[in-house]
């Protein structure tokens, strides 16, 4: 049986990570904040069993993408011994903003 690669996560993607927590703990509350981090644990669960689920969305860099919820998407790419979030995206910001 194949084992799951390790899930690391870029240092952008923990900073975005915590400023979607900040927002969610300060503007709706707990449940909600637990519900999200529930939601993309999931995700990663889901990514660390099927890598290749989701759609690629720049070749190059090879980094593919998966809504979260409709405010909120993960980015993310496979390499040879690791799983990388590089970024947890707010999608009401300025596309331009997102880099990877």
């Amino acid at each position: 049986m194949k084992t799951n690669k390790p899930i690391v996560w870029s240092i952008l993607a923990s900073s975005d990570f915590n400023q979607i927590l900040d927002y969610l703990f300060q503007k709706w509350n707990s449940q909600i904040a637990i519900h999200f981090i529930d939601l993309v644990d999931n995700q990663l669960q889901t990514i660390a069993h099927r890598p290749k689920l989701y759609p690629e969305i720049n070749k190059k860099k090879k980094v593919r993408k998966c809504v979260v919820t409709k405010h909120n998407t993960l980015y993310y790419r496979e390499t040879s011994n690791k799983i990388e979030v590089v970024r947890l995206f707010d999608n009401r910001q300025n596309p331009k903003k997102l880099s990877f």
